[in-house]
């Protein structure tokens, strides 16, 4: 009986994880060997162990927290606009389920978004992390967890997410990928649709999460992402495939950049299973070519 290596068994894992998603029944626990909360390779007393240390280590936190915030409000402006900035966005922020049952409590959410902007000095806070931590806090229990599994999550994915740090390229490798795969297409936004692939940004920044018609959809494709498969920055391909959804009717109704903006508006309630196959194909085509080196680099 061949017994796997270590290297070989996390990988296995990860494929599968990959292929056939998560159940709902174990995606929590999935979720914190995912994101490397818990090693793949650890016991469960070693997990026991881990799980106190980042128990503790959030709570000194809050501690810190709570020292430093009167000195924050005080003395930084910025800290008092993006207090402000969180306050606004959980008001608007719909927390019940078409039953009307409350599905997240707005308190615990603002005090994981401000511990997060304090601790956190390269994601800060922007815009549409309150939609994403909610469904951190929707898929855990505890207030730790919580904040752990985001900080991991924003790290695994190389802080593809946040626009002073990975938005940006994510967007300039879209561009380079529409002008080697598709020079059609590429001609046609260098013209009328000029600044239409720029003004995706969202999708960047919430990781396709308006983009679905569920949790599970979003939650799905978060899971490819944190494997790392089939390649780094993958996302730049799920968009790809996204664009290619309103290429035919862009090009045959030579459409401007606003109008293919508000027809990639439109795509919803897409299945997370299909789009990630289209992606993947998308990588396919991509690996049988003579891929140019900044391309390279970046899914490499």
């Amino acid at each position: 009986m061949t017994t796997l290596s270590p290297e070989n068994s996390l990988s296995a894992m990860l494929s599968a994880s990959f292929i056939l998603g998560l159940h709902p029944f174990v995606r929590t626990e999935a979720w914190k060997f995912l994101t490397g909360y818990y090693s793949w390779q650890s016991s469960q007393d070693e997990r026991l162990t881990v799980n106190s240390m980042r128990r503790k280590n959030y709570n000194a936190l809050c501690q810190m927290y709570e020292k430093i915030q009167p000195l924050l409000e005080n003395l930084h402006r910025n800290f008092i606009e993006t207090q402000n900035n969180i306050a606004y966005d959980l008001q608007r922020l719909y927390d019940k389920d078409p039953l009307g049952n409350v599905l997240i409590d707005k308190k615990r959410l603002e005090k994981t978004l401000l511990l997060s902007y304090v601790c956190n000095n390269q994601a800060e806070y922007q815009r549409g992390f309150h939609e994403m931590v909610m469904l951190f806090q929707i898929m855990v229990e505890h207030d730790h967890e919580i904040f752990w599994l985001f900080q991991f999550f924003l790290q695994k994915t190389e802080h593809s997410c946040v626009i002073n740090i990975g938005v940006g390229k994510n967007l300039d490798m879209l561009n380079n990928l529409i002008t080697f795969l598709d020079p059609v297409f590429a001609e046609h936004l260098k013209g009328k649709g000029a600044g239409a692939v720029q003004a995706l940004f969202p999708w960047f920044c919430l990781c396709f999460q308006r983009a679905f018609k569920s949790f599970d959809d979003v939650w799905r494709l978060w899971e490819v992402l944190l494997t790392g498969k089939p390649c780094r920055n993958f996302q730049v391909l799920v968009a790809y495939s996204m664009l290619q959804m309103v290429r035919e009717q862009a090009l045959l109704e030579s459409m401007s950049g606003d109008a293919i903006l508000l027809a990639c508006n439109k795509l919803i309630d897409l299945d997370a299973d299909e789009l990630t196959s289209a992606a993947c194909m998308v990588y396919a085509e991509l690996m049988q070519k003579d891929v140019p080196q900044p391309l390279k680099n970046f899914f490499l």
